[in-house]
């Protein structure tokens, strides 16, 4: 039986599909991403770990003296150790195209919540206000006719721009090469200064943290949006904590944090003009279900010795 450690605690019907897969040869034991304890006694025993978001170590991937795969389940590997990984020869695979729906629809949830500012909406029905203040009424916007910007075209912006395009916006996007879109291909400064709403779509790396920085924000539209579903480290949380603060921002949409799991007391949590979500833009039932899918061929793979499916290291 092949040993499978899935870094994530799974609910009743993922554990039923999971348990489903003794009969393929795989026994998979599902871990808190917060329990440290468990996971750091079962990785002697494992022939494969199904990576989520906590970091993956060197001392992780010592420890695992049997391991044959690190499986992430997603796109970004900015969590794992790849080089301890490619010291012990231990391959690391991701999946790109499994979450891409997810977090594009997402990223414009989060997108419309913020033109409306939502949060505000909803304490004023909670606390029985049914009228806004006036303040509140006159901020409201639509999606029609704002230029939205998105820094990287991956898979996720080449599903989102046609339906922001189809929804009357204007779309245009900041990426190392031009792509085959009908879109306007344009610096990043360009982008930032022009766009009512910027969403970003790119890897944390050392060249991009920080990407939005302060001076990226100050540059941006008075009362611009931010919007990140990719990964916190591309923001300065700093800067886009003072500058929703005083204003200059109108609204974020933030899916993700610099450090994670955020805590509580976060300064941004305290606004209300900002939209968080707990790093879940990827996160559904059908997008789990193609990532197993995925997870399971990728780790018979690398136990029986054949090629590997999205192979990063």
């Amino acid at each position: 039986m092949i040993k499978v450690l899935f870094h994530y605690e799974a609910g009743p019907n993922l554990r039923a599909k999971l348990d489903a897969l003794k009969s393929e040869g795989l026994d998979v034991i599902c871990c808190d991403q917060t329990d440290d304890e468990k996971f750091e006694r079962l990785l002697p025993e494992i022939d494969a770990l199904w990576h989520a978001l906590r970091p993956v170590t060197p001392e992780h991937i010592a420890k695992a003296r049997s391991l044959k795969l690190i499986q992430k389940i997603g796109v970004g590997v900015n969590t794992i150790d790849l080089e301890a990984a490619q010291i012990r020869g231990i391959p690391v695979c991701n999946m790109p195209g499994t979450n891409t729906r997810a977090v594009a629809e997402m990223t414009l949830l989060l997108i419309l919540s913020a033109l409306r500012i939502q949060p505000r909406l909803d304490a004023l029905c909670r606390s029985g206000q049914w009228i806004p203040d006036e303040a509140t009424r006159e901020s409201l916007q639509e999606l029609y006719g704002k230029t939205v910007g998105l820094i990287g075209f991956g898979d996720i912006p080449t599903l989102l721009a046609p339906i922001l395009e189809f929804m009357g916006a204007k779309v245009i996007y900041s990426s190392r090469s031009r792509k085959g879109v009908p879109y306007e291909h344009v610096p990043l400064d360009k982008l930032i200064s022009q766009s009512d709403i910027v969403s970003l779509h790119i890897p944390l790396t050392e060249e991009t943290s920080h990407t939005i920085g302060a001076n990226e924000i100050a540059c941006m539209k008075p009362g611009a949006v931010l919007i990140n579903t990719a990964r916190g480290g591309l923001v300065d949380e700093a800067a886009l904590y003072a500058a929703l603060k005083s204003g200059h921002l109108r609204s974020a949409g933030l899916d993700v944090f610099d450090p994670e799991p955020a805590a509580a007391s976060n300064p941004l949590f305290r606004l209300d003009n900002v939209i968080p979500a707990p790093h879940v833009a990827w996160l559904t039932n059908e997008t789990l279900d193609r990532s197993l899918e995925v997870a399971i061929a990728n780790t018979l793979a690398a136990v029986n010795g054949t090629p590997l499916r999205h192979r990063v290291v």
